[in-house]
């Protein structure tokens, strides 16, 4: 029988606690690179504190909303209606770096993108949930999710973005597995897509470079392999307890985007492995909490979103991470909580916010 708790403070503390860490990250990693371009060492912490407010407002409303209020036909395919128009209107906008990726209001700019990824977590748990016993029927069952996640993936590839539009297959997956579709299904689906994955990756110059600079940085070291090779410098030098707060020097101009992409290249320097083994701590106690919240969730609904917004949270982590240490070709995907950029940081709060929710309704 299900009944009503306290939010899960484990996770809520954890989360403050990653915020206010990033916050200081951020100023430290972001300071001297803020006062060439903007004039003021404040700029991307000013920005990034804005953001964390607004996103602290929006998990705290999130926490008091009942996450089973989602769960119709009305809120369910209009969220998905919102977000593949804001994916689309993106498309027509001024791009940015090459990209169509930011709606812009002013000052102010936000990324469909980061609104996609909780949408697809709610649609393919309601979705997945209302099949659960067609599943075993490809047609039937799980087709429907499949298209919803192919969309919204394509979608966000084409502005481009290929590291969200992978995170988006990577949820997607992840919900298929855990909602019970099988597993010769699946791994057919993986072997069919094999190709397409194949044929992205090389059909343009930067991704082919990418993925060859990662096999062998030092095949380019003043050139495409330089932004690696400073972040392996920087964890180098940064030693068991790291050079100390504010004395990095990688982040003078060497490694690129220092307060967003490469954080956590900025905190294995400044506190060491220590500092970095705590950053990962926090997301491994993340990962702990939200998989409880799934296990004690009252309906299949709730335990199938909070493993959806865990997976998020954890996967897209541990890519960022994966990426500073070299383990994994370079993507755009930033460190959540820590990195800077407003959408990223209210997308990870309003889905510890709905973790929050699902967890104060329990078995």
């Amino acid at each position: 029988m299900a009944v009503k708790l306290s939010p899960d403070r484990t996770l809520f503390i954890t989360t403050v606690g990653l915020v206010s860490f990033g916050l200081v990250m951020l100023y430290s990693a972001s300071a001297i690179v803020a006062h060439e371009a903007h004039r003021s060492s404040h700029f991307f912490l000013v920005k990034q504190a804005m953001w964390a407010a607004v996103g602290l407002l929006i998990m705290l409303a999130l926490t008091r909303f009942d996450y089973r209020k989602l769960a119709r036909p009305v809120v369910i395919y209009g969220l998905l209606g919102i977000t593949v128009a804001l994916l689309v209107g993106v498309l027509f906008t001024e791009p940015l770096k090459n990209a169509h990726r930011w709606i812009r209001f002013g000052l102010l700019s936000f990324q469909p993108s980061e609104f996609a990824k909780l949408t697809l977590v709610v649609g393919l748990a309601y979705q997945l949930d209302k099949r659960r016993e067609r599943l075993n029927d490809f047609v039937s069952g799980w087709l429907p999710s499949l298209v919803v996640t192919g969309l919204l993936a394509f979608l966000v590839l084409i502005e481009p973005d290929y590291s969200t539009a992978i995170c988006l297959v990577f949820i997607g997956s992840c919900l298929f597995f855990v909602s019970g579709v099988p597993i010769r299904q699946l791994f057919g689906l993986a072997v069919a897509s094999a190709p397409i994955l194949i044929w992205l990756v090389l059909s343009e110059d930067y991704r082919r470079e990418r993925l060859f600079i990662f096999l062998d940085p030092f095949s380019d070291p003043l050139g495409k392999g330089f932004q690696i090779i400073q972040s392996f410098i920087a964890f180098g030098s940064g030693g068991m307890f790291g050079n100390g707060f504010m004395r990095s020097q990688q982040k003078l101009f060497y490694l690129p985007e220092p307060h967003s992409d490469f954080v956590f290249s900025v905190i294995g320097e400044e506190l060491g492995l220590i500092g970095a083994l705590a950053v990962v701590a926090a997301f491994c106690v993340l990962l702990w909490r939200g998989l409880v919240i799934a296990g004690r969730a009252s309906d299949r609904f709730g335990s199938l979103i909070a493993v959806g917004l865990t997976m998020l949270l954890v996967g897209q982590a541990l890519i960022n991470m994966g990426v500073t240490l070299g383990i994994l070709p370079t993507t755009g995907l930033p460190l959540p909580f820590v990195s800077s950029g407003g959408s990223s940081l209210v997308t990870s709060m309003a889905a510890v916010g709905l973790l929050l929710s699902v967890s104060q309704h329990a078995r």
